[in-house]
């Protein structure tokens, strides 16, 4: 009998989808499944494309946060087959269609908004398709997820599972099952193994900052200036990414403070073991992690968009504290840090949520329901 066949679709924006592309790849590979991801953008419309929106999203976040929260806004309020999305929800059906008939997948996996609803418009043409199971990587119901026909959606929390019931998704079509991580997510680390593993030398607290994959979408200069005022010593480690500008200006901003810079690691399990707290903005990657890890979030420069729908998320269960200003950012460093009794309330709110084993709750959804339609 031969494996089952699973196609992952995915979408370079941002680092979050492929991400969980990757992680979900290798858990249907574990289970001896024959796994195809497919990048929507660069390999069902064009190269080209892909370089140019991508580039253009980017932008936008860099200079234009504000233009980039309107349009996410807008989108929310436009359903996904809406005739105001002028074909955006056609782009690369066709090529898609033609990889579905030559691949023959048993199921479908999306991890991003656009080839959930591609495979939609397909369906509405009356072909005959795989199963489809959409794994929602943020925190939040957003419109753009929500296509007609599709057969399953794995969703973070039970209150994102709600949102989606209230846009008129059938219950039965919802699974609670987290965003899918790395497989070194599903494993307690020793905080002293990880401190001694990256030479932390003593007991006192460790803040780890961080901002995606493009530190410099975030404001990491803000969160080493509030560490450096900070009335007694703590290590600072802090990740700047991919961006080689942005880590020599937050050295030099760090100078004679015990706080590290680091460029763009693999080791995220690592780091967050290591740290008492975790100062980010709201990717919903970064959330699920410091779920899993277990470590108390202090959210801060979440871009507008889905950031800040996750930063609310976060804030109203009890999961993270948020700061809007530099001051306010110090403020609640210092209160973090000296008062082990908010920390701990943290910790004892996100293990209520934290679903470490997000990865095996989705491939056993695929492969026990998804190849067959709900």
């Amino acid at each position: 009998m031969s494996p089952a066949r699973v196609l992952v679709l995915t979408a370079s924006y941002g680092s979050g989808h492929n991400e969980a592309a990757r992680s979900l790849a290798a858990g249907f590979a574990a289970r001896g499944v024959e796994v195809t991801v497919l990048d929507h953008f660069r390999e069902l419309v064009h190269p080209l494309f892909e370089r140019a929106s991508r580039r253009l999203y980017l932008a936008l976040l860099r200079r234009a946060p504000v233009a980039w929260g309107a349009a996410y806004a807008l989108g929310d309020w436009l359903s996904s087959d809406s005739p105001f999305a002028f074909g955006a929800t056609r782009l690369g059906a066709a090529r898609l269609a033609e990889r579905l008939g030559a691949l023959a997948p048993d199921a479908v996996v999306s991890v991003h908004a656009t080839p959930a609803v591609a495979m939609a418009s397909l369906i509405a043409e009356g072909r005959r398709l795989p199963p489809h199971t959409t794994v929602v990587t943020d925190f939040v119901a957003h419109s753009q997820w929500i296509a007609r026909g599709l057969d399953r959606y794995c969703v973070a929390d039970d209150q994102v599972g709600h949102e989606f019931v209230a846009r008129g998704i059938p219950r039965q079509r919802i699974v609670v099952t987290g965003v899918p991580l790395r497989p070194e997510f599903a494993t307690p680390l020793d905080p002293q193994e990880a401190r001694r593993r990256l030479g932390i030398a003593g007991d006192g607290p460790v803040v780890l900052a961080m901002a995606g994959s493009h530190g410099g979408l975030g404001r990491l200069p803000d969160v080493v200036r509030a560490l450096g005022r900070l009335p007694r010593p703590v290590q600072g480690l802090v990740v700047a990414g991919r961006d080689a500008a942005l880590a020599h200006r937050l050295e030099q901003l760090a100078a004679g403070a015990p706080t590290r810079v680091l460029g763009h690691t693999d080791d995220v399990r690592l780091l967050m073991s290591a740290a008492d707290l975790l100062v980010t903005k709201a990717g919903g990657m970064t959330l699920a992690e410091a779920l899993a890890a277990e470590l108390p979030l202090l959210l801060y420069g979440s871009l507008p968009g889905q950031e800040r729908r996750n930063e609310r998320f976060a804030t109203r269960a009890g999961i993270a504290l948020a700061a809007r200003s530099g001051r306010e950012l110090g403020r609640l460093l210092e209160r973090a840090l000296t008062e082990p009794e908010l920390l701990e309330h943290l910790r004892a709110r996100i293990r209520r949520v934290r679903r470490p084993d997000a990865t095996e709750r989705i491939v056993d959804v695929v492969l026990g329901h998804g190849l067959v339609r709900a």
